[in-house]
């Protein structure tokens, strides 16, 4: 574990780090706080930084400057800094003031109020997030460092405690973040933490905020590990029947990396590879629960379903594999794997008419199915390798075609 010195070094590398740094220096009783400060006594670079002051954080704010998003109902408030980032994106930085939080019932958003710093840190996750460390002044002495009761020791040791035991209780998408922690940090988990988990009740909060952490696990660099840890941790967090060493799920991302285009969910991908051995309609339940969208439960169910795919699989000529995969997410095409999905997604998806609909119109081609009936069978035609490029080739066999054996 670095020291607190040293931990500053691996925040001021950040975008806009030594600016923040420098900003929490000058303003008292401002501290970073939480993961970030973690990560950078682990010698990771934290993928944001999170700031704390015990008192009115009007000063921290706006000596950060950029603009303001404030969520008074929890004294915290998100500043966006503009063009810092390596690439000038804009960096965000999460402000909060020091708080004590009750929750009125268990899985509810907390109520909170105001709290001095040492006993903010006693109402998070784990002890190893409970770490404040505030920057030393320029020429001024070490930096100073704040942190729960056996919050270094379990940072050294790798474990994930939780601070009190009501804390699944009171926040159950906790029990997701410790999945994630454990994935992503290679820690364990506690014994007696893991009792607790063992007995907590997700369902007591909403569907929607355990389908958002449901989401970040899947975006982790190694999001099997995280499903596999909310799996040991809780019952109640994933469907019945995953399979968490899914075959072909690395092919199947191979073929999704080669996709530059267009956006492409690998997270969706990996839960469609692990829920194909699930009920079907057990699975579209549990994702409807969780909030996904029509969009996301299409992919996930869709792609976890054998039945999918056999057209695709069964097609033999470059035709038959577009009328197999047009109009499928390319997820679903890459989740059937094999060479038709392949050839589909790198190179058979970009095939493009030259004539359009217009073209025929002006050819004396009535208006009506007859259109669309022409233009695939040129398609298939330009697919199959039955003509060159071109839109006098392509008319013509668009005119010549036989549009009664032609399906839509």
């Amino acid at each position: 574990m670095l020291t607190p010195t040293a931990a500053i070094d691996v925040l001021r590398r950040l975008p806009s780090g030594t600016e923040v740094l420098d900003v929490v220096a000058r303003t008292p009783g401002a501290w970073v706080v939480g993961g970030a400060v973690r990560d950078a006594l682990l010698g990771r670079e934290p993928r944001e930084l999170d700031l704390m002051i015990d008192g009115d954080p009007a000063q921290l704010i706006a000596g950060l400057g950029g603009s303001v998003v404030a969520h008074e109902r929890f004294g915290t408030a998100t500043v966006t800094l503009p063009g810092r980032g390596p690439d000038g994106d804009p960096v965000t930085v999460d402000v909060a003031r020091a708080r004590r939080e009750r929750y009125a019932v268990p899985g509810a958003l907390p109520d909170v109020e105001p709290a001095p710093a040492a006993e903010d840190l006693r109402r998070r996750d784990v002890t190893v997030n409970a770490i404040a460390l505030r920057p030393a002044v320029a020429g001024g002495d070490a930096p100073e460092l704040l942190a729960v009761d056996g919050a270094l020791d379990d940072l050294r040791a790798g474990v994930l405690r939780v601070l009190h035991d009501r804390s699944f209780a009171d926040d159950p998408t906790r029990l997701w973040r410790i999945a994630r922690y454990a994935a992503r940090l290679g820690f364990t988990v506690d014994p007696h933490t893991a009792q607790l988990a063992a007995r907590a009740d997700p369902r007591s909060v909403s569907g929607g905020r355990l389908g958002n952490e449901l989401r970040l696990a899947l975006r982790e660099p190694d999001p099997l590990a995280a499903l596999r840890g909310a799996a040991a941790l809780s019952d109640g967090l994933l469907v019945a029947g995953l399979d968490l060493e899914p075959a072909q799920l690395e092919s199947t991302l191979a073929l999704l990396d080669g996709i530059a285009d267009v956006p492409v969910r690998r997270d969706l991908v990996t839960l469609a590879a692990c829920c194909r051995g699930t009920d079907a309609g057990a699975l579209v339940d549990w994702l409807s629960a969780l909030g996904l969208g029509p969009g996301e439960l299409d992919i996930v169910a869709a792609g976890s379903r054998a039945s999918t795919y056999s057209p695709l699989r069964r097609a033999q000529t470059p035709s038959q594999i577009a009328r197999a995969a047009s109009g499928a997410p390319l997820e679903v095409v890459a989740l059937a794997g094999g060479d038709q999905a392949r050839r589909w997604l790198e190179e058979l998806r970009h095939v493009r008419l030259q004539i359009t609909g217009a073209d025929l119109l002006a050819a004396g081609v009535p208006q009506g199915p007859e259109l669309g009936r022409r233009l695939q069978a040129a398609l298939d035609a330009r697919l199959d390798g039955l003509i060159d490029a071109g839109r006098d080739a392509e008319l013509a066999v668009a005119l010549a075609a036989d549009v009664a054996a032609v399906r839509p």
